[in-house]
């Protein structure tokens, strides 16, 4: 009797049918050439998983994995991530390099202790200045953007206020290689333009928390450290704001090593997170 396997009227019906008949070599061989192709593309995709997994991890450990604290966006303290030490402050010198500056970053150095250097690009602009930022950013001190006249930003319009902060950039990145992480504005007044632009340029907004260095009961080597150190205003992640002066210059030491009496490491700048510039990759 002739048995007669009927299907569903579909090719997979038609090959479940037909799988009870006597298969000879040459369908195996058929049959192992079918199954390459999905082996291989079973290979690819497994491939292709692991490169984009080893991307991924790329792309975190380029935009901060390795930072270990951030600017907080209202208050300017320097905020821990993860499990970083709380009990830092950040030195920050503004308006230079004019005269002072050099001396300072050759003082933080001995003392190991790092700093953000706030240039003006009127001061970078002759073949001194130049000299003078290209031996700090060789000591290894981070280098942020002050604008370069040094104006009231809600005075001036948006176009001047780009060549303000883009222009400053661009020298520094022509004289060091690198362009600024961080923008402080003049007398820390900031416009919508401002942030904005330093949106665009990939620069972190950083104001301070305190500085005394320009009132007049404060221009005084002695007067200044002790101030600096004993504030009220000495917390966890302070952001002590300092200028390129003769006094602060004098002052430096003292106020380095009473922060660390007080248990405050100086923190590292190249440890706090910036931002990315809009636009990058």
């Amino acid at each position: 009797m002739t048995l007669l396997l009927m299907g569903c009227g579909n090719d997979d019906g038609q090959e479940e049918a037909e799988s009870g008949a006597e298969r000879t070599p040459e369908d195996e061989a058929v049959e192992e050439e079918a199954e390459v192709p999905a082996e291989e593309d079973a290979e690819e995709t497994e491939t292709s998983g692991e490169a984009e997994e080893s991307e991924a991890a790329e792309e975190a450990e380029e935009t901060g994995g390795d930072f270990s604290y951030e600017v907080h966006p209202e208050t300017f303290q320097i905020v821990p991530l993860d499990e970083a030490n709380p009990e830092v402050a950040l030195l920050t010198i503004d308006d230079a390099p004019d005269g002072h500056a050099v001396e300072m970053a050759e003082t933080l150095k001995a003392l190991d202790a790092g700093a953000i250097f706030f240039v003006n690009g009127m001061f970078i602009q002759d073949e001194a200045g130049q000299e003078a930022l290209e031996e700090i950013h060789g000591m290894g001190f981070e280098i942020g953007n002050h604008t370069t006249t040094h104006p009231y930003l809600d005075q001036i319009g948006p176009e001047e206020t780009k060549e303000e902060i883009v222009g400053t950039s661009d020298l520094v990145e022509e004289i060091t290689g690198e362009r600024p992480r961080f923008f402080r504005a003049p007398f820390g007044i900031n416009t919508e333009e401002s942030i904005r632009i330093a949106g665009e340029e990939g620069m972190t907004l950083m104001n301070w928390t305190y500085g005394y260095d320009w009132e007049a009961d404060y221009q005084e080597p002695q007067a200044l450290a002790d101030i600096m150190v004993n504030t009220e205003f000495l917390t966890p992640g302070a952001n002590l704001l300092m200028h390129d002066r003769e006094w602060t210059a004098e002052a430096l030491p003292d106020i380095v090593n009473g922060l660390e009496a007080q248990g405050y490491e100086i923190v590292d700048p190249e440890d706090i997170e910036s931002k990315e510039a809009e636009g990058s990759e």
